[in-house]
């Protein structure tokens, strides 16, 4: 069996057995590649992982990771059938793998019986023999890990065509603005019940997620497609209100979770792509003066777009929630909901930053090691330090610090120099894939929407298709239209 490696600057190295035929079709130039049943079925595991990771109240629960580890095996055995069938076994050269692996490697070092049991420090219930603080819960998160690995490596090895591209895209920008809607009703009839059954009582859930936050996030990293595409000029001038219009619910859903960290990241978004929207770099000559009008007209058609979304953002807000719906998030902070003391819970985990410093408590021990810290009373109990950032320093401590610093920047090295690609869709895909990561990314010190299993998958896609190579891309010729247009014009 050969080796067929999937660079991330180059092209894939097809293997022999996969049918290659180049396709040259109105100044277009890309490849048809005969897929395995294995690859398909591997495909449809993965769309269909997004869709049903998120229905399942975000995979929080124990049940539906192990259904998310199963559907992330299923693809190992795919993917293993689809390399035996053709004779050769594809993978990723992409770096941003090698971070994820990082991660898994200092979970399992955290394992490790190597720490003197008795030397609790702050704590004041004995330790185990490992690293980790909570070895069991850091199992928990191995296994989480290896799941979305999984998914992501499979992201990058079979989304190989324009086809699946398209495919992909539209699958996540379809789900999110049905799910939007869900979000949206459940709200107005049902505000205190999840699927209108289920009541919770020390949460407030939004559509199918337990947790508000954690579907606002899910609907940042939605809505930055259809974004994306429209500030990429990607979208036909007869279909940019549909797009649009899908957009903004899924905004405007968002908007309704009353998630000031959600916000924040919309807003983070917005600016991204309009700052990002003029940058690109040029391989190839400048252009001629001529073309400084028509860029002129598209940054304007653009700011035009990004006036609209506001608009339609907060009359649909106002329209759906009443003028209540914004003076809530605006309101003052309530004293007496434990969740709103973020400056307490940082406070106390710099405290277990500075003792364990260097590969830290262990991951997903937060929960433990918190209430040895803790100043308060201990009557609430909690999980997650409310940052993704000091809670992955407390986590994993330096050595993790560093891993997930490498891996956000590769993610924006790599998904600017994609930006550069002649193919509007792809270029459109890659920058709304990166300002969806950033919005997260911004969430992130305020929430802990990463901890949630359909969120990281999600996210990691997405940094997938912000960085996947030009097997996706189909190249028109630049030249070729701006010489129809000129044509056009003349005549």
């Amino acid at each position: 069996m050969t080796t067929s490696i999937l660079s991330p600057e180059n092209s894939a190295l097809v293997p022999e057995a996969v049918e290659v035929q180049p396709i040259k079709s109105s100044g277009y130039t890309s490849y048809r590649i005969k897929h395995t049943l294995p690859s398909r079925f591997a495909f449809l595991i993965l769309c269909g992982a997004i869709i049903l990771s998120a229905l399942a109240f975000g995979t929080v629960h124990y049940w539906a990771q192990a259904v998310f580890f199963l559907g992330a095996v299923a693809i190992l055995t795919l993917w293993l059938i689809d390399s035996w069938i053709l004779g050769s076994f594809r993978f990723s050269r992409n770096i941003l793998q090698l971070p994820l692996l990082g991660m898994l490697v200092l979970g399992l070092v955290q394992l490790l019986p190597l720490r003197t049991p008795g030397n609790a420090g702050a704590l004041q219930t004995p330790l185990t023999s490992s690293l980790s603080l909570d070895p069991y819960s850091t199992r928990l998160v191995v296994i989480q890990l290896t799941s979305l690995l999984l998914y992501f490596v499979a992201t990058l090895v079979f989304l190989d065509t324009p086809k699946r591209l398209h495919l992909l895209v539209r699958t996540i920008t379809i789900f999110g603005f049905f799910l939007a809607i869900f979000g949206l009703t459940q709200s107005i009839i049902s505000p205190t019940k999840v699927y209108w059954i289920r009541e919770l009582g020390q949460s407030t859930a939004f559509g199918p997620f337990i947790n508000r936050h954690h579907f606002a996030g899910y609907m940042e990293l939605t809505l930055a497609l259809p974004l994306g595409l429209l500030f990429s000029g990607a979208v036909a001038k007869e279909k940019r209100f549909i797009y649009l219009f899908v957009a903004g619910l899924m905004a405007v859903a968002l908007v309704m979770t009353n998630s000031r960290g959600g916000l924040i990241s919309l807003v983070a978004e917005i600016l991204f792509l309009a700052a990002t929207m003029g940058f690109r770099r040029h391989h190839k000559k400048k252009r001629e003066a001529s073309v400084s009008r028509p860029r002129i007209k598209s940054a304007a058609t653009k700011a035009g777009l990004a006036l609209a979304l506001v608009v339609a953002l907060f009359g649909g807000v106002v329209l759906l929630g009443g003028e209540e719906a914004l003076t809530r998030i605006v309101g003052s902070v309530n004293t007496d909901d434990p969740t709103t003391g973020r400056a307490h819970f940082w406070s106390v985990t710099v405290d277990i930053i500075k003792n364990h410093p260097l590969i830290g408590t262990g991951l997903g021990a937060f929960g433990v090691v918190y209430t040895g810290y803790d100043s308060r009373n201990g009557l609430y109990r909690l999980e997650q330090a409310h940052n993704d950032y000091l809670q992955l320093l407390s986590d994993a401590g330096i050595v993790g610090a560093v891993i997930g610093l490498f891996f956000v920047i590769s993610l924006f090295r790599i998904g600017f120099s994609r930006r550069d690609s002649r193919d509007d869709f792809r270029r459109g895909v890659a920058t709304g894939a990166l300002a969806g990561c950033f919005g997260v990314l911004v969430h992130s010190f305020f929430d802990f929407t990463l901890h949630t299993p359909s969120n990281a998958l999600l996210f990691l896609v997405l940094a997938a298709l912000a960085t996947v190579n030009g097997r996706v891309e189909e190249v028109q010729s630049r030249q070729k239209k701006r010489d129809r247009g000129e044509s056009t014009a003349t005549a």
